[in-house]
Formats: structure tokens, sequence, C-alpha cells
């Protein structure tokens, strides 16, 4: 009775079945990962002989300085709009550009491009983009606004895109059935089953630009960014532990909004 017990108890099949191949994949990345730490160099002796200088860093950190407050509330207060603004255009703009991006709904040119667009918004990290965008337009909140925009809408597209190919397919055709054009089907077909998680990605997107507008402020555009870069150069570190308390209060309060209206929508 037990042997028949134990042997029908369900186990979950291996990702790779064969044995020897499962094997040799664990030995070679545990072997390729080995060679990487030994050749990127890292080691307890740098950590040790580093160790003295990051405990005077942050003992230089405190108690933090709110002397510049004024510079500091103009700093997140741009970095709010910069990402506020950002994620409208990004939200606005990521409807077209998932529709033409699902493959259930559009057609394989209008595809192509569309997700070709979503491919290269995804490709380059904030930073580069940003750099570039200040070298074209300089310095100022509008580069990052151009920046937190398009690196967005690459996000922001991809996801929504997905969820429009999730969809259930009955609905679309009960609507379509009735004599609908292309539009209507959309409007009363698609958006209602991906308005939901259209209204939580939005929301989560506007947490990213915050937080993402804070690091592209470094090459100088706009928001606190360039007051934290600055604070740091000038070897201000009070100064700049004040910058950090106030970007991650702001961060902190956006998440208690948002979780706030994800349970309303849920």
């Amino acid at each position: 009775m037990s042997s028949s017990s134990a042997s029908s108890v369900w186990k979950r099949d291996h990702f790779i079945k064969n044995p020897f191949l499962r094997w040799f994949l664990i030995i070679m990345g545990a072997a390729y990962l080995i060679y990487a730490l030994n050749d990127m160099d890292l080691n307890f002796a740098r950590m040790k002989t580093g160790w003295p200088r990051a405990v005077d860093f942050f003992q230089r950190m405190f108690p933090p300085d709110y002397t510049r407050w004024t510079m500091i509330y103009k700093g997140v207060f741009e970095s709010l709009q910069m990402a506020i603004i950002a994620t409208t255009i990004s939200i606005i703009l990521a409807i077209p550009l998932a529709l033409g991006a699902s493959a259930n709904i559009s057609n394989k040119f209008i595809y192509v491009i569309a997700r070709a667009f979503i491919v290269v918004a995804r490709s380059f990290p904030p930073i580069l983009v940003a750099i570039i965008l200040v070298k074209a337009f300089g310095f100022g909140p509008f580069p990052g606004i151009l920046t937190l925009a398009f690196t967005a809408l690459g996000f922001m597209g991809k996801l929504l895109a997905e969820a429009i190919e999730n969809i259930d397919k009955g609905q679309v055709e009960a609507v379509r059935a009735t004599g609908a054009n292309w539009f209507k089907v959309q409007l009363y077909g698609v958006a209602p089953q991906v308005l939901p998680r259209y209204v939580g990605l939005s929301i989560y997107l506007l947490d990213i630009n915050l937080r993402a507008s804070t690091i592209i402020g470094i090459v100088g555009a706009g928001g606190i960014g360039g007051a934290l870069f600055n604070a740091f150069h000038r070897y201000e570190y009070d100064t700049a532990l004040a910058i950090l308390i106030a970007i991650i209060a702001i961060v902190l309060l956006m998440e208690f909004i948002s979780s706030k209206v994800r349970n309303r929508l849920q």
C-alpha cells in the first residue's frame, strides 16, 4: 500500500529532460561564473581596502544639511513635473502603438513597424538617450521629458500589446458580428478587457519615470539629479544625503498613492 501510494506521487518534470545535458549545463554555468568573478577582479582584498573610505564617506553624510531646502524643493518638484508630463505623453501614444504591435488585430506591415519601434525604444537605457538629447536640445527639463517619454513608450507599448494579444476573442467576435466598424470593435471589444491592465501600467510607469528623472538629471536633463551630482562633485555629502532623503520620500509617497489606486481598481 505504501509503495503504490509513493509511486503515484506527482513529480514535476525537469525543464531539460536529458540528465547528462542538464548536469553539463549546470557545471558549465558554474564554471563560467567562477571565471567571470576571477576575470572581473572581484576579491575581498579590494573590499578591505575600500572599506575605510566607505566608512569615512558615510560619516561625512551625517547629519543631512537642509540649509539649501529651496534648491531641493525646486529640484524634486521639477522631477515630479517631468515624470507626470512624460508619463502622460507615453500612455497616450502607447494606445495606437500597442494596437499596431498586437498580432491578433493588426496587419503584418504595421505590426512589424510597431514592434521595431518598441525594440528600438527598449534597447537604449535612459541615461544614453538623455546624453544624445541634451547634446541636441541643450540642458534643462525638455530633453529630460523627451527621454522619459521615449523610453517609457517602449515599455508601455510592449506590455499593453501583450495584454491585447491575450484578450478573449469571443467578446471581440461578438462585437464584430453586430456590424461594428474597426474603431468600435476596439472600443467595445478590446478596451474593456485591457482597461484595468492599462490603468495599472500607467500608475507603475509614473513611478518608474519619477525614479528615472533623478538619474538623467546627472547629465543635465533637468530634475533633482543635477543637484545631487553637483553636491557629490563639491564633496557636500551632507547636502547629498538631504537630497537622497527627499527622493526616497517622494518615491514612497508615490508608492503609497499607487497602491491605494490599484486596490480601488481590483
